[in-house]
């Protein structure tokens, strides 16, 4: 299943109809077009769920889709095709992840978040408990607790000078403070892929997903491996794809192996530095306990 939007039609949108009618959202009549009614719906659903209203049905939604449904009334369906899973803290079954304790995730992982696990665990190598606390620990980190889905680039002069001072050296750091677009524009210019400051692209192809993927090339690399084009439409980045672009990162930059070595505070340091690039890395106390927090969760 593609991602449905408004104009879609087919079976797939008459399955979703079921679905969100099963759950209260009523999408204007189970008729297999997705329309203005299906789109409301849609939105409807993504709010209460913590999604961005955005009433585009990616795997995100598709997921968060499939917890909820999971023992509503008959005729809702479910497009899992797969056997039972745990259960959450609100009483519905977690979605099947081979090998993958996701039921102990409960309360301490939002469920929009959890849902996305087993199709990431499938497509980027999360193989065991053990890689998927390391995975999580450093995510919930880089989004603020899986909060944050977009790089927040709204800096005063005085922080630009802290944060990035290389690229705004002999520049009037003032024109530049608390205008994100002009800031990511400097910032990750002439790298990365990105053209030059004045093409925009640094903003463009700022920090999405629950790492940040960054700069137009892993852009252009996660579009050709999930198949959709996330280049021509960045913010699919954010709203369909915050926790496989993540997973992406992690398998792309063969941190699997590092995860791997154990559970030592070692070891998560060293994953730490791979994340965030700095030795030591920003906010290491945090990261062990995360770590920690989602080792115990996840009953290792």
């Amino acid at each position: 299943m593609g991602v449905l939007k408004q104009g879609s039609s087919g079976p797939d949108v008459q399955d979703l109809q079921q679905k969100l009618g099963a759950l209260g959202f009523d999408p204007k009549g189970i008729d297999g077009n997705f329309g203005p009614g299906t789109r409301a719906a849609v939105i409807a659903f993504q709010q209460s769920q913590g999604l961005q209203g955005d009433g585009i049905v990616g795997p995100a939604t598709m997921s968060a889709l499939r917890v909820a449904t999971n023992g509503a009334a008959p005729g809702a369906g479910s497009d899992t095709g797969a056997g039972s899973g745990g259960t959450n803290d609100q009483g519905r079954a977690a979605p099947p992840a081979p090998g993958l304790n996701l039921a102990g995730l409960a309360g301490k992982v939002p469920d929009t978040v959890i849902a996305q696990i087993p199709e990431a665990a499938k497509d980027f190598a999360i193989t065991s408990n053990l890689r998927l606390a390391h995975f999580l620990a450093q995510c919930a980190l880089e989004s603020m607790n899986f909060t944050a889905v977009v790089e927040n680039l709204n800096y005063s002069a005085q922080r630009l000078l802290q944060v990035f001072p290389k690229y705004f050296r002999n520049v009037d750091v003032n024109a530049y403070a608390r205008n994100p677009q002009k800031i990511g524009s400097r910032v990750y210019a002439n790298r990365m892929g990105n053209g030059d400051e004045a093409s925009g692209e640094g903003f463009k192809y700022r920090g999405r997903g629950y790492i940040q993927l960054t700069g137009k090339n892993n852009y252009q690399a996660f579009s050709g491996f999930i198949g959709e084009d996330c280049v021509a439409n960045a913010d699919l980045v954010a709203t369909n794809y915050p926790l496989a672009s993540a997973a992406f990162y992690f398998k792309s930059n063969n941190l699997w192996p590092i995860c791997d070595q154990g559970t030592s505070d070692a070891t998560v340091r060293k994953v730490s530095v791979r994340v965030n690039g700095a030795d030591p890395p920003n906010g290491l106390a945090e990261r062990l306990q995360n770590f920690k927090k989602f080792r115990q969760a996840l009953g290792l």
